[in-house]
């Protein structure tokens, strides 16, 4: 592979480049690069702002408000948005149920439902993972009992991220006999979150923040015409779903940002006489974690542009799946070396725009040891690393 930028590609970038500085709001940006927590109008602002551009759905075919960018203008955008502190686009909506609709729905279901997506006008949450059937997702229990033209929905699930804000869920459901195959018993349903029987459970992560939650259904009532395609080959398109979940959880760009970020914060660290990124040690860490990162951005470049020409991804997101993973967490594992002692307060109210008082740790320091921990989970959800080597031995190795 060529890695030298055309002139083209030059200008591209110089595009994105101006495009975010001038259009990126600053609070957006502060929050970003503080690794603050977004709500629902700092993400949806910008990704209104995207779609204005036309730049909402990198990942979309044209005829659907996609792009068209190849798989190095796709890399420029998401790594010039890293190093400006853009947000990432949420990607329930944009990158995870609309390849679903626009791949296996029908044309009323995509003329329903793309425009908002692409517009951001709809919040969607993923409802897949159950409290006994996580990367066992098969065999999940929550039923669809079909009543004339409606399914009755009953059920739980779990870890579903900002359930709060969203207006719609895309689910997995059983819709077979007890006794028929996990994965043939399976249909993709879309929920209105705003129907009669469904509550919602809080679950608090270790910084206090509602970051997932539990959604209960209890004799839910869901139109069989939101049902995407056809009743019992909702496995096949939760497959494809998480192909393109997986490819996007590498995050090569953020983490070529952070581990930018580590090596400047690094360069001003003392360590005895000198400074912690002139440590043999530390300096091999992180030479380690750039090789990483570099390889896994090739596989990334690869995987984009099968996407680009319409295939969907293989599974080589399986690969993209475990190493960006493993390279996040080694890079959250380095800031949290790199704040030392400092990490340990966990005093994220002196990031606020109103905190007057006396700060008790370096800005870069308030949220290392908590995002350290908080991305333990990353090499879980989407399919565990463990299941994702499972699949390489089985689609790729022939095992």
């Amino acid at each position: 592979m060529n890695s030298a930028y055309t002139p083209e590609e030059q200008a591209f970038r110089s595009r994105v480049r101006e495009f975010i500085q001038q259009n990126l709001p600053d609070d957006i940006r502060r929050k970003t690069l503080l690794g603050m927590h977004l709500n629902r109008e700092d993400s949806v602002r910008w990704q209104k702002i995207l779609h204005k551009q036309g730049w909402a759905a990198a990942n979309w075919p044209v005829e659907h408000g996609g792009t068209g960018w190849s798989a190095t203008e796709k890399n420029i955008f998401d790594t010039e948005c890293a190093l400006a502190g853009a947000p990432e686009v949420v990607p329930f909506g944009m990158k995870m149920v609309a390849p679903v609709i626009f791949t296996y729905g029908n044309e009323e279901q995509k003329q329903r439902f793309l425009p908002d997506i692409l517009a951001s006008n709809v919040w969607w949450c993923q409802g897949y993972s159950e409290p006994n059937a996580g990367s066992d997702l098969a065999s999940l229990k929550t039923t669809a009992k079909r009543d004339g033209e409606h399914y009755i929905v009953n059920g739980t699930k779990t870890w579903t991220t900002l359930a709060q804000y969203a207006d719609w869920i895309f689910c997995l459901v059983r819709t077979g006999a007890p006794e028929e195959k996990n994965q043939t018993a399976i249909s993709f349903l879309l929920i209105d979150m705003k129907t009669p029987g469904i509550t919602l459970s809080p679950i608090l992560t270790l910084d206090g923040y509602r970051e997932v939650n539990e959604v209960h259904f209890d004799n839910v009532r869901v139109p069989v015409e939101n049902r995407i395609g056809e009743e019992g080959k909702g496995w096949t398109y939760a497959k494809v779903l998480l192909t393109h979940e997986r490819t996007n959880i590498a995050r090569v760009a953020q983490s070529r940002c952070q581990l930018q970020r580590a090596r400047d914060l690094a360069a001003e660290t003392q360590d005895g006489d000198s400074t912690l990124l002139d440590n043999p040690h530390f300096a091999h860490k992180l030479a380690e974690i750039e090789i990483e990162l570099l390889a896994l951005e090739y596989t990334e470049l690869r995987t984009l542009d099968a996407i680009r020409t319409g295939q969907a991804p293989g599974p080589e997101s399986s690969i993209l799946k475990i190493k960006g993973t493993e390279v996040a967490q080694a890079i959250d594992e380095l800031h949290a070396e790199i704040a030392a002692c400092q990490g340990m307060p966990y005093v994220p109210w002196q990031l606020e725009d109103d905190f007057d008082g006396e700060k008790v740790a370096t800005d870069n320091a308030v949220n290392s040891w908590l995002r350290y921990f908080n991305n333990r989970k990353s090499s879980i959800y989407g399919g565990s690393n463990e299941i994702q080597k499972n699949i390489i031995c089985k689609a790729v190795l022939g095992l």
